[in-house]
């Protein structure tokens, strides 16, 4: 169903990050980044923050049309069955693990369209059992701070929502993948062979992860706002 002939938008859960202090609030918040819920909407969702409690979380899932991942904080590196953590691991929150790794497992195997970013691509490549290098070296070797080209597999259903075979990114982290999960096929690869896409030939809904920021530049860059339009067409269609 297009947004043509529907023009209720459809309903897109974006699990909330966690924020010890806020200027507006009194309390420690529960928040989302704005370009990333702007993006959306100018996609023609309706983003919606969800609380990251895991209990009745299939439930939960079908009153959604669709699931944004997005970035965040480390994940714990026992998640992933590393014995030692390195010192660069920041912002580890065992709710946010539990629950964003419940919501990845569930929504893949519910079919939802599901764009995960950043944290939320090694969040899907852990809840498929694959692991992360924790921290991946000095300056000439860490992704904070960078914009760089990189390649699309072509065919991919990351490179039809982007429109392009080389795409400039944004990227702000210092982890990646190592093993990938079960299932799931590289997309994208830096330079320095980060990998920068990964999906899951077969998965029963629409499902592409890019390791950089699309929401960065999405307001300005036609093929980064590509990936929240592709998410929500997909999301209008699998109502």
């Amino acid at each position: 169903m297009s947004r043509t002939s529907n023009p209720t938008r459809p309903l897109i859960a974006v699990p909330a990050r966690f924020s010890a202090t806020t200027s507006a609030l009194r309390y420690a918040a529960e928040v989302n980044a704005r370009a990333l819920i702007e993006a959306v909407w100018r996609a023609g969702g309706e983003p919606a923050t969800v609380h990251p409690a895991a209990g009745e979380l299939p439930g939960r899932l079908t009153r959604f049309d669709g699931v944004l991942l997005p970035g965040g904080g480390d994940l714990a590196p026992h998640r992933y069955g590393a014995s030692d953590t390195h010192t660069s691991v920041y912002d580890v929150d065992d709710t946010q693990d539990a629950f964003d790794l419940a919501l990845a497992r569930h929504a893949l195997g519910l079919g939802l369209p599901l764009l995960a970013i950043c944290r939320g691509l090694q969040v899907v490549n852990v809840a498929l059992g694959g692991t992360l290098e924790q921290d991946m070296g000095g300056p000439e070797r860490e992704h904070r701070h960078l914009v760089h080209p990189v390649p699309v597999r072509r065919g991919s259903l990351l490179e039809r929502a982007l429109g392009t075979e080389k795409a400039e990114v944004s990227c702000y982290h210092h982890q990646r993948v190592d093993r990938t999960g079960t299932g799931l096929t590289v997309t994208a690869r830096a330079a320095d062979g980060t990998v920068e896409g990964l999906e899951l030939p077969g998965a029963p809904g629409w499902f592409t992860a890019v390791q950089w920021h699309p929401e960065d530049t999405a307001h300005e860059d036609p093929a980064q706002q590509g990936l929240f339009d592709a998410l929500v067409r997909a999301s209008a269609t699998s109502r």
